[in-house]
């Protein structure tokens, strides 16, 4: 079937029209490729290939088709995806996105699926493709939720005419809005300054629009009162042309566009007279008395689009299939019931698409800040002039300085016209950083009793932490719904999500980190989704970002190490203990010593914020003398070890159920590489070690289990990418993969102690930490029953906070244990719900679920890597999760049978 032609109103692009570089690329010669095939060669000349190219993705294509076992694709699309990633691995500029999606005949998400599958040795796709391919579909993410928003605003603003002219009009407003993106966003991915874009190109052609075209609410909104014409001096006459004047900033249409979805007047209006004005002002309006023209529009926006080389815009206006999404990422992108079941009870439940859910999330941070809050409270000023050094004008200077160089690196990340957008969420993040230290200080009042805390609020290190802790939160709130996955993928140089804010302050991740869980306490109006943010965060300073060369955490480790093995980071008899702990964010920046070390002032009571001596109170003569541990540096163990024992679980419970006495090994390999060998963590990440230890435990353990088998198994995890396996540092400025790094430098550093595990005296086992649940998780949260996804139990909190409002918009129905059932067949569809969860586990089980090995992992060195032969306890897993949720749904059941035994002995 071919591709769907555009209407009239888009310049339907040749093939030819998709290589803006085509001059300067020879044309491919049949003569030179008469061994590939003929239709693969018709497909290279249709998009403009170079021979070089041409040649390296048959090579690719012989590749791929020798390693997948099945391959269920026509060989045309397969061919497609294999020149896309030549040609991204290259960087050439042949053909765009939408060119080859039209020349394979698959929409967006097919086409990068296939791509992905591409990857059957994990090393056919590069770090360049992936990061190309996760830039390419967020921004299909944003620009499919603005077209959805932007055809329901549509609707709300323009009449229907017979003549259909109101067509015309939205195709120019949409079209002029995407060159108006491309134009002023260098970060065309930024969902909430799009929006704010896209309310600005409404509001203009609202205001030149017929008003026969508009709805009454809209014609009402327009301002009575225009601009006055603007006076041109006769010297400079006959240099202008003569134009009609167009009215500046409607301020009453943008009020009325703003409140009618949900967006702050404040911000559109900076976006409008700092981007939109100076986008207007480089389009020639002379020539269009009401509208530019679609052609003209049109050809601007292709120039555009063709210097980006990925989708085209227009083509959501036209339903193309190329950009079509699946019929499921409608669902879960727009589809929400417009009203609850017949049988429910409780508020309606407003549509949760990505715009709203990011302009809600903006709205609750705004109403939790105070108006007034761009300079401390007289609480907070009464903190400063307590102090023993007012640390006031310090605070004024640095929150200065700080705010230029955050407004200027956030211009340059998303575009050169958004540094007031920057400077727009430093005062929000003002606004927060006194809210929340004002709150860490009052608890700190009432923990120490004291209200001098000079030696704190004096530390610029930890002011400037708690600032990018603040603006951490803000970026979030921006950015939650813009379709992100912190830490989950290659990252562009555009990118503002973290740990962009720590290079911005030239911040170190461990002071960073040392100021996120007392932060979380301190402002208990942070949403669950801000929260797992800077949990996510957390994570990825300890797993990856400390241990970057220069950071203080390896001069803590040194000094540790170098005052005794008595005094370890953090004990191994410590593991079993819950991970509780009074340690404030006081603690951690300025008394790193533990309290039986201190030394307090004597005009001070204990108080980790007053002067303390870093040398310990009672001290043997003539001991040399020793460094204080550290609580920063204790906790930070103390969490690495328990996210560390975490991931091994989880990639054991993949791999290894069959053989479970190996679990215990290998963390004892794994934490003794964390505590003794803490080196190898320089430039690398935690996954790093951690597969090379299990690799090296089997080894050793007569278990055959290949990496390749270890890294399938990896992807499957969550907060995983690819470079962590592909690109793995060896030696300095040289990086290859795992295998390579556990044969050159795991090994040979450890060689000794792993062969000890062969032996018949093996080291005494680590002891398993304690997993608790996350601080910051909520207990009251609903749970999934297990082998379920439609089945929630979410403990009961008060009549007027019903589940109802709590679930998602899209649950199938709810039940409150403890109130009344309502409808008798509820527990019915539950049980049917369960039996058919309980069925599709029961027919996994018989498909069997074992990992499927890889076919050949081709970074696997020849000789050192044994024969494929993995196993894995897929069958027992499951065979636990049916337990779990038989067992779940016979107490439910026996929970229905008592209430109706005691409902019948009151009817007695």
């Amino acid at each position: 079937m071919p591709p769907k032609k555009r209407n009239s109103g888009s310049k339907e692009l040749r093939a030819d029209s998709f290589c803006p570089e085509k001059k300067e690329s020879p044309e491919l010669s049949g003569n030179k490729h008469r061994d590939k095939d003929a239709d693969f060669v018709t497909l290279c000349k249709m998009l403009h290939i170079t021979d070089l190219v041409c040649d390296r993705a048959w090579t690719l294509w012989k590749t791929v088709q020798e390693s997948m076992d099945d391959v269920s694709d026509s060989q045309k699309r397969l061919w497609g995806a294999c020149l896309f990633v030549i040609v991204t691995d290259m960087d050439e500029a042949c053909f765009t996105m939408t060119q080859v999606l039209k020349a394979v005949n698959l929409n967006v998400k097919q086409f990068m699926d296939l791509v992905r599958k591409l990857d059957v040795n994990l090393d056919t796709i590069s770090t360049k493709v992936n990061s190309a391919l996760t830039r390419l579909e967020k921004k299909y993410d944003v620009m499919l939720a603005l077209y959805q928003r932007f055809e329901k605003t549509c609707k709300r603003i323009f009449v229907s005419a017979p003549d259909g002219r109101e067509r015309e009009t939205i195709r120019s407003c949409w079209t002029m809005f995407l060159l108006a993106k491309g134009r002023t966003l260098q970060m065309e991915d930024d969902l909430v300054i799009s929006f704010q874009l896209l309310l600005c190109t409404f509001e203009l052609f609202i205001k030149r629009c017929s008003p026969d075209l508009l709805q009454p609410l809209y014609i009402s909104a327009i301002s009575k009162v225009q601009s006055p014409p603007t006076r041109t001096s006769r010297r400079n006459q006959s240099k202008v042309k003569s134009r009609p004047v167009d009215p500046e900033l409607d301020a009453q249409l943008l009020e009325t566009l703003c409140k009618e979805n949900e967006c702050s007047v404040e911000e559109v209006k900076n976006v409008y007279q700092t981007s939109f004005s100076a986008f207007l002002d480089l389009l020639d309006l002379s020539r269009f008395p009401d509208f530019p023209q679609v052609t003209d529009v049109n050809q601007q926006y292709e120039e555009h689009y063709l210097k980006s080389r990925d989708i085209d815009g227009r083509l959501f206006f036209d339903g193309d299939e190329t950009v079509l999404p699946p019929k499921v990422e409608i669902s879960q992108v727009e589809r929400t019931p417009k009203k609850n079941q017949p049988d429910e009870d409780g508020p309606l439940i407003p549509p949760q698409t990505p715009i709203r859910a990011a302009m809600t999330s903006i709205q609750l941070l705004r109403g939790d800040l105070p108006s007034s809050g761009d300079h401390p409270s007289v609480t907070l000023a009464t903190y400063f002039k307590n102090c023993t050094v007012d640390p006031t004008q310090d605070v004024q200077k640095r929150l200065e300085m700080l705010g230029q160089v955050f407004s200027q690196k956030f211009g340059e990340a998303v575009g050169p016209h958004c540094v007031a957008y920057g400077r727009q969420r430093f005062v929000l993040g003002v606004r927060l950083y006194y809210k929340v230290m004002e709150a860490m200080l009052k608890s700190e009042e009432k923990r120490l009793s004291v209200q001098n805390f000079s030696k704190l609020l004096n530390d610029s290190t930890f002011h400037t932490s708690l600032l990018a802790c603040a603006l951490e939160v803000v970026m979030a709130t921006y950015e939650e719904s813009s379709f992100k996955n912190p830490g989950g993928g290659d990252q562009a140089e555009t990118d503002v999500r973290f740990p962009w804010i720590l290079n911005v302050f030239n911040l170190a991740a461990f002071d960073f980190y040392k100021v996120i869980e007392s932060f979380i306490k301190a402002e208990p109006t942070l949403s669950k989704d801000i929260i797992k943010h800077l949990e996510t965060c957390e994570n990825l300073i300890m797993e990856k970002i400390a241990w970057k060369t220069g950071s203080t955490l390896f001069e803590l480790l040194r000094q540790e190490h170098e005052s005794g093995v008595a005094e370890q980071v953090e004990t191994p008899a410590s593991f079993s203990q819950p991970l509780q702990h009074n340690h404030t964010a006081a603690d951690l920046y300025l008394s790193p010593v533990r309290p039986g070390h201190r030394i307090l002032p004597p005009e001070s009571p204990a108080t980790p914020t007053s002067q303390a001596s870093p040398q310990p109170s009672c001290q043997a003569a003539g001991q040399a003398p020793r460094h204080p541990k550290s609580n920063s540096l204790s906790l930070f163990y103390k969490k690495l070890y328990r996210l560390a024992y975490t991931r091994l679980k989880t990639l054991c419970s993949y791999l290894l159920m069959s053989h479970p006495e190996l679990e215990p090994i290998i963390w004892t390999l794994f934490q003794h590489t964390l505590q003794h060998e803490y080196e190898l963590m320089r430039e690398r990440h935690l996954d790093q070690l951690m597969m090379s230890a299990m690799y090296a435990i089997c080894k050793v353990k007569s278990v055959d289990l290949r990496f390749k088998s270890i890294v399938s198994a990896y992807k499957n995890m969550p907060n995983t990418n690819q470079e962590t396996f592909k690109h793995v540092l060896i030696a300095e400025g040289q990086y290859d993969s795992i295998i390579v790094f556990y044969n050159q430098v795991f090994m040979q550093k450890l060689k000794t102690n792993i062969l000890q595990y062969a032996s018949p005296r093996p080291p005494t086992l680590s002891p398993i930490p304690q997993i608790p649940q996350s601080p910051y998780k909520f207990p009251n949260s609903p749970l999934r029953v297990p082998g379920s996804n439609n089945v929630y139990i979410s403990p009961m909190k008060s009549s007027r906070m019903s589940p109802g409002i709590m679930m998602t918009p899209r649950s199938r129905m709810l039940v409150s244990i403890g109130e009344s059932f309502g409808f008798s067949n509820r527990f019915q569809k539950i049980n049917q719900m369960v039996n058919s969860g309980e069925r599709s586990v029961k027919r996994s089980l018989e498909r069997g679920s074992t990992l499927k090995p890889l076919k050949r992992l081709r970074f696997d060195v020849d000789g050192q890597d044994e024969a494929d032969g993995s196993k894995s306890g897929g069958d027992s897993t499951l065979i636990q999760k049916l337990a779990e949720m038989s067992s779940t749904r016979s107490r439910m059941q026996e929970q229905k049978m008592k209430e109706d035994a005691e409902s019948r002995k009151e009817s007695l």
